[in-house]
């Protein structure tokens, strides 16, 4: 119990003396050492490092789940090291309540054969999407959260520590200083006999024990200061062997961010990678329901994905991307002929003149080359002008590019509003 209460004391003491310096320094009344340049980089850019990472950490979470109370759910289960449940996506909530709704509308019928079509692949996507989330929280979320829950938590604990000796080396220097001052002071302390009065007389045996006192005191004021100047200096040698040691540990973690950063670059590789895979995988979804609703419905609802000049252009691709830019996307098969032939015999494309209003300008999404001279050639990423005349087939547009006129295929276009 004495050697604890000891213990406390004397870091209750250092801790005082460490605050004393620390606050001095603040308040330019004490010196400060400073560290090497190259080292204060490294500090600099470890708490770079720290910030943007924490950054993309937490909007990575946000990115993968939104809802914050999910979020804290399952910062609680990792907290007890318990397996988090088991969570519906909201893809798959969707599909199943569409399975359920055609169950009571009657899978027989229209609606409900198309909603268990579509709820399919509804829950189709939701697994997609669930096998990206733990993906990415695998091979991204985790290297990040280690880095900063393990490594930055070493260097940030090194560094408090180094700044702990650079105080005590402080202090130390100020003793030492202080401490040589005293020394000089005693030193050039004037002699008795210079300094009593003129008219100050003594007896001989009193003069002679007065000069024997006075350089008594002065030699033992000297040595006492001598004893702690020495005593100041071999602790600042010691706390200068302690802070350059530190130095040299923090320095060796704070190089090693380097090496974290280039594990950082292969996961956000594998995170890329991971992203483009589930939207690939869910562009290949949606274009295989659209076929199967295009073939299930065809007969009975004919012009339920007909395109026309006042339609949305949803056709182009999934949620109104180009299709050519996904990943994987290949040109869709040219649109069947009418029974008619390419209505030639219907339809003269030098004849038909564009109408007053309903004209609208389309991206096209692949290259096309014309069949015949009633159609017309397209590349890629060019704009035209498009519009629809009565009795044409709903899978083709008229396009004007300059003076060249021609059909065209809805399904290679993207309508722009």
């Amino acid at each position: 119990m004495d050697f604890n209460v000891k213990k406390l004391a004397s870091d209750a003491g250092v801790f005082f003396t460490r605050a004393v310096q620390f606050t001095e320094e603040k308040l330019g009344q004490a010196e400060k050492t400073e560290l090497d340049a190259h080292l204060e980089n490294l500090v600099a850019r470890g708490d770079c490092t720290k910030n943007w990472t924490e950054k993309i950490f937490r909007q990575t979470e946000v990115l993968l789940q939104p809802n914050p109370s999910a979020r804290i759910e399952e910062f609680f289960y990792e907290k007890l090291d318990k397996k988090i449940p088991l969570r519906t996506t909201n893809a798959e909530l969707l599909g199943q309540h569409m399975l359920d709704a055609a169950k009571d509308f009657g899978p027989g019928t229209p609606y409900g054969s198309t909603l268990t079509t579509v709820g399919e692949y509804q829950k189709k996507l939701g697994g997609a999407e669930r096998e990206f989330l733990q993906t990415s929280a695998i091979n991204f979320l985790t290297p990040l959260r280690n880095f900063l829950e393990g490594d930055w938590r070493t260097i940030s604990k090194e560094r408090r520590l180094l700044e702990n000796r650079r105080l005590d080396l402080d202090v130390c220097k100020a003793r030492v200083k202080k401490a040589k001052l005293q020394e000089a002071k005693a030193a050039a302390a004037p002699d008795f006999q210079e300094t009593r009065p003129r008219n100050y007389v003594l007896s001989a045996s009193a003069s002679a024990w007065s000069r024997d006192f006075a350089e008594s005191d002065s030699d033992s004021e000297r040595k006492l200061w001598s004893e702690e100047l020495d005593k100041s200096e071999h602790e600042l040698r010691v706390a200068q062997t302690e802070f350059d040691r530190q130095a040299e540990v923090t320095r060796l973690l704070l190089e090693g961010i380097s090496s974290t950063h280039v594990n950082h670059l292969r996961c956000l590789h594998e995170f890329v990678e991971a992203q483009a895979a589930y939207y690939a995988q869910c562009h290949l979804y949606m274009q295989e329901l659209q076929k199967e609703l295009r073939s299930a419905n065809g007969d009975s609802v004919p012009n339920a994905f007909a395109v026309s000049p006042s339609s949305s252009g949803a056709l182009a691709g999934p949620s109104g991307l180009s299709s050519s830019s996904l990943p994987g996307a290949s040109p869709p098969p040219r649109p069947p002929v009418s029974p008619g032939g390419r209505e030639s015999g219907t339809l003269k494309i030098e004849e038909v003149q564009p109408p007053a209003t309903g004209t609208r300008k389309a991206k096209v999404l692949y290259d096309y080359d014309a069949a015949d001279t009633s159609e017309l050639s397209l590349l890629a990423d060019e704009l035209i002008t498009v519009y629809t005349v009565p009795g044409m087939d709903p899978d083709w547009l008229v396009g004007e590019r300059g003076n060249q006129k021609g059909k065209v295929p809805v399904t290679y276009l993207e309508l722009l509003s």
